[in-house]
């Protein structure tokens, strides 16, 4: 009885029947040098005492120590860290006025709130997170300037709002 030889696919078949390009299969990944992981090391330590230094200003504190690397230099170690500057990013605008909302008048111009519970307020701002922001919406007492409730939400919609009133 004669056995029949295994058919195999050629690599370039391979390659074809799972839709990858042949030189990746060949890519040996560098891993990174000493220097590298001394700089990182020294990027991650400071960065947890100052999460809002961008590349500039840890490319300056960098220098001051002793390692000369420049600031794009520090941008690729931020972005193989996946580390980046904690600021306020991207205004979500909220203050800014639809053409299409009608203004209504300013009712309390000349009102002089002299007692508790005569006025209430209510304002709606967000507050930044490190990735995002959350919005804040609060009902205030304008005499007695307390809080008379709050609430938190990922989403400026009206049953956030409404559930705060």
């Amino acid at each position: 009885m004669v056995e029949k030889e295994k058919e195999q696919l050629s690599i370039v078949q391979q390659c074809v029947l799972l839709s990858i390009c042949r030189s990746g299969i060949y890519y040996q990944p560098i891993s990174e040098s000493e220097l590298d992981l001394e700089i990182m090391l020294a990027i991650d330590k400071y960065y947890t005492l100052h999460p809002f230094y961008g590349t500039r200003r840890m490319s300056d504190y960098l220098k001051g120590i002793g390692y000369d690397v420049g600031r794009k230099a520090v941008r690729s170690y931020y972005i193989k860290m996946g580390i980046w500057a904690i600021y306020p990013k991207k205004n979500p605008n909220t203050s800014k006025p639809n053409k299409g909302h009608k203004i209504y008048p300013y009712l309390l111009r000349n009102l002089h709130i002299t007692h508790k519970n005569q006025v209430w307020a209510t304002d709606i701002t967000y507050i930044p997170m490190a990735k995002g922001h959350m919005f804040l919406c609060a009902v205030i007492d304008l005499f007695t300037r307390k809080v008379l409730s709050w609430g938190i939400s990922n989403t400026m919609d009206t049953a956030f709002c409404i559930e705060v009133l």
